[in-house]
């Protein structure tokens, strides 16, 4: 991958998490690395800025990583609805997980960092980008990672009226 070819945002109120993310960054080649305080200058930035990838903490203020993510996507103004957006967490529960996800995170990143870590997410979100999907009350990557072999019909919830009727309590 030609890391020198990206244009990365790190979004975090902590400077010296910025310090580190950036050191791996330029360690792996990254040359052009923006940084914000938070998701309002983050949102700022990236009107300023062409951007590639933004790597953003989950727990900031006075504008949260999940708040930055959900104008990001849904924002009339929005200065780039699909870009990429790896969410850096402390606090990995999974009602924190499945709130980011549900706001538009393309991939999540625990800490404490490690290189290897944030080159591995890298690459998933440039070598294995997932499509976009809009509904009535989403906007971002399509949440679903595997693809059912099985699958028949054109929607895959298990709400769904066809997936019901092949349901086996109803065999």
């Amino acid at each position: 991958m030609r890391y020198d070819l990206l244009r990365i945002l790190l979004v975090d109120d902590n400077h010296y998490m910025r310090v580190l993310l950036a050191e791996i960054l330029r360690a792996i080649g990254v040359k052009e690395i923006y940084e914000a305080n938070d998701g309002a200058e983050g949102l700022q930035m990236m009107r300023n800025h062409p951007v590639d990838i933004v790597m953003t903490d989950l727990s900031m203020q006075p504008l949260d990583g999940i708040d930055f993510v959900r104008l990001l996507r849904n924002s009339p103004d929005s200065p780039n609805q699909m870009c990429p957006v790896v969410m850096i967490t402390g606090h990995s529960t999974m009602q924190r997980v499945a709130e980011a996800r549900d706001a538009g995170v393309n991939e999540f990143l625990a800490k404490p960092l490690t290189a290897r870590g944030v080159i591995e997410r890298i690459s998933q979100v440039v070598e294995n980008p997932r499509s976009y999907v809009r509904t009535g009350d989403y906007f971002g990557p399509d949440r679903r990672r595997r693809q059912d072999p099985k699958h028949e019909g054109p929607w895959r919830r298990s709400t769904d009226p066809a997936q019901q009727k092949a349901a086996p309590e109803d065999e």
